[in-house]
């Protein structure tokens, strides 16, 4: 079994319901077991500005199925849940991004781990510095001064509370 934290986000409908679900599916996969979530935070938009705020959190999952496999999982579940990929970085009901899978490192068409923009994104960081300690696969720095260096937009990434 191989330690992954996958990161969700939300910003359609009932943004929570969607998390949960997502969990949910997740965990009632038979190769898929959760193990830790961080809190849920709200975050400004990025990228794309005009839209509504996410709530995102990052899960912590023990696997058997290959990253490839895993990527097919988080894909079909955003499709059940009525993920549309109509603007880049756009609004959606749910996004799952496979963010570490072990301590490996793949570049590939399809799939890029550690994903692509975890050091440039505080609503990953915060959440993941929740529930991962130590450095991201390929990186020097450990999470925390990844975070120090984006703490300026910390304003935009705020605990959220049901």
């Amino acid at each position: 079994m191989t330690r992954v934290f996958l990161s969700l986000g939300s910003n359609i409908g009932d943004r929570e319901y969607f998390l949960k679900k997502a969990i949910a599916d997740l965990d009632s996969h038979p190769q898929i077991r959760l193990i830790n979530q961080s809190p849920i935070y709200e975050t400004e938009p990025f990228g794309y500005k005009d839209q509504p705020d996410f709530l995102n959190m990052v899960i912590e999952i023990e696997t058997d199925l290959d990253p490839y496999q895993l990527l097919q999982v988080t894909q079909s579940i955003e499709n059940k849940l009525g993920r549309k990929r109509e603007i880049h970085w756009g609004p959606r009901t749910i996004d799952i991004d496979i963010l570490l899978y072990g301590k490996r490192r793949i570049v590939s068409p399809e799939l890029i781990i550690p994903h692509p923009y975890i050091k440039e994104r505080l609503f990953v960081l915060k959440p993941l510095s929740d529930i991962y300690h130590g450095s991201i696969p390929g990186e020097i720095s450990q999470i925390e001064n990844l975070m120090e260096q984006l703490s300026k937009d910390s304003k935009g990434v705020r605990r959220w509370k049901t």
